[in-house]
């Protein structure tokens, strides 16, 4: 299979929404309980824009999405402004086929562009997978907060990973 990367358009943001949906709904990957509208998708898409942060999406052959990742804001002081917290998410189904690899590779690229100085990821601690996928790219644990999320009836660590570009 054939992977394209390229920028997101608002036509992708449907299947981005049900990745995400897909996301909150049966993993940790994100915090959140309740699944997002097609409208707050496209009130985030259209922040990132606004903000000059990137969106972007793995296509098939055929141009169907089947990943996406972006990043955006790691906080909100001035201090932090060479600083990005990334996300990469592939659909159900296209794990393990180099997507995920080949959206966090376009996305340091575009970072590095953007004179960015450090990616920063934030992965529930019981995700080994996307901790040792990171590590591939030479993200460092950067530490743990214990207990900091709750979801799915139980607390969660929160592990930080951070890549110096």
């Amino acid at each position: 299979m054939k992977t394209i990367i390229r920028s997101a358009r608002i036509e992708d943001l449907e299947v981005i929404l049900e990745i995400v949906n897909d996301a909150i709904l049966n993993t940790t990957a994100i915090y959140d309980y309740d699944v997002r509208t097609l409208n707050e998708q496209i009130s985030w898409f259209q922040e990132k824009q606004e903000q000059n942060f990137p969106v972007i999406v793995a296509t098939d052959e055929n141009d169907k999405v089947i990943g996406f990742g972006t990043y955006g804001t790691f906080r909100m002081k001035i201090g932090f402004k060479f600083t990005a917290e990334h996300s990469v998410y592939v659909k159900e189904g296209f794990a393990g086929k180099g997507i995920g690899k080949a959206l966090l590779l376009e996305l340091i690229n575009l970072a590095k562009a953007q004179k960015l100085h450090v990616m920063v990821g934030c992965i529930d601690a019981e995700n080994t997978g996307s901790i040792e996928f990171h590590e591939k790219f030479g993200f460092k644990k950067a530490g743990i907060l214990k207990e900091s999320g709750y979801k799915f009836d139980k607390w969660l660590d929160l592990q930080f990973v951070q890549l110096i570009l």
